[in-house]
């Protein structure tokens, strides 16, 4: 039999959406503004986006780059991360470069971006992998540091390499941390991949929002922003689930503040 505790559980974030539709829908007829639709009649518009052939290949595109872009960043930050865990000599290097970069919001570097590499998918996918690697690579360095030495000592006494323990051994023991990151990488790779299509608006989920909103499209602009929503909520869901396949035999990991001190 169910708990009502775990129906009230699995329900919440239905709910949840249901009292912000609502809100949303009082607060709009209160406004009474042409600017801010109701949540009905944005609703509305959803149907209108996705059956659109044009729509559907713009956001098709949005999340090509996203794929790219958070693909190249695992590539790249998962190794770097664990390097940086286990060797001071890369990690006294990396630290404040990383620390430098940290700070700077991504999509400011699209303006710049654009001048050397265009307008094109190159300098959009490049702005994700930037707004990407690094989470991955600070809770791959959190995971990899984490490793007890007694089993790498252990690995080495029967004769394993280095790189090779850097396999068998830290990159298994660190895999719930670097999954934690990943998955803050995914959604920092949607929000970059719309905010830097606001930029270089050629295609994309954010060049459909800006035009509708230049458009004075006001319905299809919230609509807009409510599929961007469901798709970092179904990207996320859909995470969190190969990562308890993959980690069934670990505590769950909550996120860390980003810091490479």
């Amino acid at each position: 039999m169910i708990s009502p505790g775990a129906v009230l559980s699995k329900s919440a974030p239905l709910l949840a959406c249901i009292g912000l539709l609502c809100a949303w829908q009082a607060a709009s007829l209160m406004l009474n503004t042409d600017s801010f639709p109701t949540a009905w009649e944005s609703l509305r518009a959803v149907p209108a986006i996705l059956t659109d052939k044009e729509s559907l290949v713009n956001i098709g595109a949005s999340l090509r780059r996203m794929v790219i872009g958070f693909g190249l960043a695992v590539l790249f930050a998962i190794p770097l991360g664990l390097m940086m865990g286990r060797v001071k000599a890369v990690a006294s290097f990396f630290n404040p470069l990383l620390m430098v970069i940290y700070p700077v919001p991504k999509a400011a570097l699209m303006p710049i971006i654009m001048l050397w590499l265009g307008v094109g998918d190159v300098s959009k996918t490049l702005v994700i992998f930037l707004g990407v690697s690094l989470p991955i690579i600070y809770h791959s360095f959190q995971g990899s540091k984490a490793v007890e030495e007694k089993m790498l000592w252990s690995a080495a006494a029967m004769g394993m390499s280095a790189p090779l323990r850097m396999w068998r051994v830290v990159l298994p023991a660190a895999l719930p941390e670097i999954l934690t990151g990943c998955r803050t990488g995914l959604v920092l790779a949607l929000i970059t991949m719309v905010t830097s299509e606001m930029i270089a608006r050629q295609s994309g989920a954010g060049n459909i929002l800006f035009n509708a909103l230049d458009m004075a499209q006001y319905d299809t602009t919230f609509a807009m922003i409510m599929i961007i929503g469901a798709m970092g909520i179904t990207l996320d869901a859909a995470f969190e689930k190969i990562r308890g396949r993959l980690v069934r035999w670990s505590k769950p990991q909550h996120d860390l503040p980003l810091s490479f001190s």
